[in-house]
């Protein structure tokens, strides 16, 4: 018996060591940590494991809705736990929280706060989770839309109080970049260096297809005007501009935002190029106030006829709206998005103002022809609803 036993595991050994067909079909049972464990075993296993994680091109995300104990935010924790499950190997991030609990200022009472952390804190515990090679861009926002995790179609929640958040981790996919970028204002120059805009890969770049914006310290003087800077040089039909005014930034870690005055106004982002890439927006105008003219909003982004697989939804909102706007009726605009995108996830947050409008991106098409006018993109009281389609999957 124990000869028997010695032969199958010599025959086991000899499978998984010289039979890449075999290696590689064990190993894609794997998530991608045990898998960049496994990947050290031996040069065969790291040549299968390398295929594997090439082949993974969805995007993934991890959630998190419930709070939990005042040392860390509930983001920190579910991404702790859920990136030993996650089967793609992020190289972008993008991450946004509540700004009351991400910082602790919800118990805040007569300068003493409760919550033993701060922003910069949270987002290093977060940014040292996630791959150090990889690009992170880290947001608080007043509010959250977020899906579960386990399906996309999962119902997604918009929270306006309480503690939430989420990370969208994009792994790398064939024909399509996705770079962060980052405008300070120059408080000693007025004018805007537009040279700026091709070394962040926004200009002379064929392939740009969506570029989401957020402004930051929105309530500093001259911000609104180093915002209209820069979104009004990129105002072209063919590229999608989508986003909103954020709290803060708090994780972007192609930089030193160390080196940032904590009162400095500016932008921050993502770009996204590639000629696979489709995608749409619609805006939802102050008009925009009960379920009827809600849906019709999603008829019309529904309308783009933008493939769902692959693809995610984005929801940037004014904290004026939500169920306040629709007389106490929460979760009226991600209700109506599920209703024709059962499959699409959506993401987003409610914010001090709103960047987009109605157009479509997958040739010349757009939702509303403007007669070569520049579109406004800069609103409030709105809410923005985009599509990003990252092209087919294997």
């Amino acid at each position: 018996g124990g000869c028997g036993a010695m032969e199958a595991s010599a025959k086991g050994a000899f499978v998984l060591g010289n039979l890449a067909e075999v290696v590689e079909r064990v190993l894609g049972f794997l998530p991608t940590k045990a898998l960049l464990r496994a990947a050290c075993v031996c040069r065969l296993w790291r040549e299968c494991a390398r295929r594997i994680l090439r082949a993974r091109q969805r995007v993934a995300w991890v959630s998190a809705l419930e709070p939990g104990p005042a040392e860390s935010h509930a983001l920190v924790r579910a991404l702790a736990r859920e990136l030993e499950k996650v089967r793609v190997l992020p190289q972008t991030v993008l991450y946004i929280a509540d700004a009351e609990t991400f910082s602790g200022h919800e118990e805040c009472h007569e300068q003493k706060k409760a919550r033993k952390r701060n922003s910069k804190e949270t987002a290093i515990e977060l940014e040292k989770l996630l791959p150090k090679r990889c690009q992170v861009l880290g947001l608080v926002t007043p509010g959250i839309v977020v899906t579960p995790m386990g399906s996309s179609s999962n119902q997604p929640q918009e929270i306006e109080e309480g503690e939430a958040g989420f990370a969208l981790l994009f792994p790398k996919i064939d024909g399509v970049k996705i770079h962060t970028f980052h405008f300070s204002k120059d408080l000693k120059n007025r004018v805007f260096d537009e040279s700026k805009f091709a070394e962040a890969g926004l200009k002379n770049n064929p392939d740009l297809r969506v570029v989401l914006l957020f402004g930051y310290n929105s309530w500093k003087s001259g911000a609104t005007r180093f915002l209209h800077q820069i979104v009004n040089p990129l105002n072209e039909k063919s590229i999608i501009l989508a986003g909103g005014q954020v709290e803060s930034f708090t994780s972007l870690t192609s930089e030193n935002t160390s080196a940032q005055p904590g009162d400095a106004c500016g932008v921050v982002g993502l770009a996204f190029s590639g000629p696979q890439i489709q995608s749409a927006t619609v805006l939802l105008d102050q008009d925009v106030a009960d379920e009827r003219t809600a849906e019709a909003a999603m008829q019309r982004l529904k309308a783009a006829n933008i493939p769902e697989h692959n693809t995610i939804g984005f929801m940037f909102a004014c904290v004026g709206r939500g169920y306040r706007h629709y007389k106490t009726k929460r979760n009226m605009e991600a209700d109506a998005f599920r209703k024709f995108f059962p499959n699409v996830p959506l993401f987003g947050f409610f914010g001090h103002g709103e960047i987009g409008c109605d157009r479509i991106v997958t040739g010349n098409f757009v939702l509303r022809e403007c007669n070569d006018i520049k579109d406004d993109l800069l609103h409030g009281y709105t809410t923005v609803m985009t599509l990003i389609h990252l092209g087919s999957t294997k």
